[in-house]
């Protein structure tokens, strides 16, 4: 099943037809899955003890897979899915733009941006050295600090004195 929970959908038969929703939980087994505000039923509750009043509750039922389409994250439009080996995983990609569709596996935009640091980091050597400097700088404006403080009532001193 191609469909898993947290995907965003698009209803393509039945009476909700045309509503996108998020899928809360998919059964694979009955190739089923429930999504968040469509298909709602009303369940008639019966009353579990002082805490647990019964009454009417409307949930979501249970739709057939085969009435709903995966919606891209990255180009928008419901599509078809397609799956593909990308640095040893098994990932689904959509098949009108190709964009990976499982977000955590999507090695493509790790790995740039690994690619980028580590470019950063063998071009800016001058620049940590400059960043140790500035580390340093603020220990030494400490340690002046604390010098003046130590002089600094010795002059109030004179200073009271010599009124």
């Amino acid at each position: 099943m191609e469909i898993k929970k947290g995907d965003t959908v698009v209803v393509i038969s039945g009476e909700e037809k045309g509503k996108k929703a998020t899928v809360i939980k998919a059964y694979p087994s009955k190739r089923k899955v429930v999504l968040e505000g469509v298909n709602m039923v009303t369940k008639h509750m019966k009353p579990r003890g002082a805490n647990q009043p019964g009454g009417k509750v409307e949930q979501p039922a249970p739709i057939d897979v085969s009435n709903v389409m995966l919606v891209c994250p990255e180009c928008g439009k419901a599509t078809k899915v397609a799956h593909d080996k990308v640095e040893g995983k098994n990932v689904r990609k959509c098949k009108k733009c190709g964009a990976v569709i499982d977000t955590k596996a999507a090695p493509k935009k790790a790995t740039a941006k690994k690619a980028k640091k580590s470019v950063k980091k063998s071009e800016e050597p001058a620049a940590e050295t400059v960043t140790e400097e500035t580390e340093t700088a603020p220990k030494a404006k400490k340690a002046t600090k604390k010098a003046t403080k130590k002089t600094a009532p010795a002059t109030d001193a004179t200073e009271t004195e010599v009124k």
